[in-house]
């Protein structure tokens, strides 16, 4: 009798569990981060290549583990705003999942700005990737990007980071 009270119990605590949305939750007004960018500003302009992980192998392959990824973009310098161009999202095959935004935004000295993407989401796959397209001072650091991708189930977590490549 305790073992089906037990059994129902559980039923009853997974039915109430509320089921994420694998969309993305819009957690930054990119709009608000417009600036105006003007063709005689003398900046400089790069690209930089970020890989991500919605999910890892686990055992074999085609058992994976899904994960959250934090994707930050890094303003480090002291002094100088930077701009960031476009943000975009790519699978694992190279096809674009979404861009986040497609004009410049600013991020303010020392100002990190993030994309986080659900655990539920995994369009991205074992080799999803960014890639932005930004503009600095010439005397200016470039932007910093960073992945940090993370899964905690019971007493285990896993967690690991990824850096951004300049790719042009």
């Amino acid at each position: 009798m305790k073992k089906a009270i037990l059994i129902l119990c559980g039923l009853l605590m997974a039915a109430c569990v509320k089921e994420q949305k694998a969309e993305p939750v819009a957690a930054v007004n990119w709009e608000a981060r417009r600036a105006s960018i003007h063709p005689q500003d003398s900046l400089l302009q790069g690209s930089t290549y970020l890989s991500v992980y919605s999910e890892i192998y686990s055992l074999v392959q085609h058992k994976t583990h899904s994960l959250t990824v934090t994707v930050s973009m890094r303003n480090v310098n002291k002094t100088d705003s930077i701009y960031i161009r476009r943000a975009e999202y790519f699978d694992s095959g190279g096809n674009s999942i979404r861009t986040y935004f497609d004009f410049p935004i600013y991020l303010k000295p020392m100002e990190t700005v993030e994309i986080v993407i659900n655990e539920v989401d995994k369009k991205g796959g074992t080799g999803g990737n960014f890639v932005f397209d930004w503009y600095a001072d010439k005397n200016s650091n470039e932007p910093f990007f960073e992945g940090i991708m993370i899964s905690t189930s019971g007493q285990q977590g896993l967690s690991f980071t990824t850096q951004g490549k300049r790719i042009d």
